[in-house]
């Protein structure tokens, strides 16, 4: 799973999320990509359940790139723990995402290998997303 290596500061506060995606927002490797439509925290898990899925269903053909990376720790604290006592202890790391973000791009396969691809990468996602294809792209 994705994981940061080292951070300057164990744990972050979580911060508010808005406005859209300028970076990130173009396709810049592949021919087709899948765009975000929301503003969520995705997290190392889904990020890796899509990948697999996609490239499951492109059995092992072309190329797939992540294009988000997991480097927000979230912390939380066991069940049934008195209040006070500090932070919890960091339990998973996540991606933001705002809408128009770039998520995962696809090259070397058809555009109808490549739709159902993300399409089954996209339901591992707590996001709405949109399949996209590059404007210079022709069969």
């Amino acid at each position: 799973m994705l994981q940061p290596k080292k951070l300057k500061y164990r744990k972050q506060q979580r911060g508010k999320m808005k406005g859209i995606s300028w970076r990130g927002s173009q396709l810049a490797f592949g021919s087709f990509g899948l765009k975000t439509l929301d503003t969520k925290w995705i997290t190392a898990r889904q990020i890796e359940a899509a990948r697999q899925a996609i490239t499951r269903y492109m059995k092992r053909q072309g190329k797939v790139w992540i294009r988000i990376f997991p480097d927000k720790p979230i912390t939380s604290k066991p069940a049934e723990v008195r209040m006070g006592k500090g932070k919890g202890d960091i339990d998973q790391y996540v991606a933001r995402v705002t809408p128009g973000r770039i998520i995962f791009e696809i090259e070397g396969v058809s555009k109808e290998i490549a739709q159902e691809a993300l399409r089954l990468g996209a339901q591992k996602l707590p996001v709405r997303t949109k399949f996209i294809v590059r404007r210079d792209y022709h069969e």
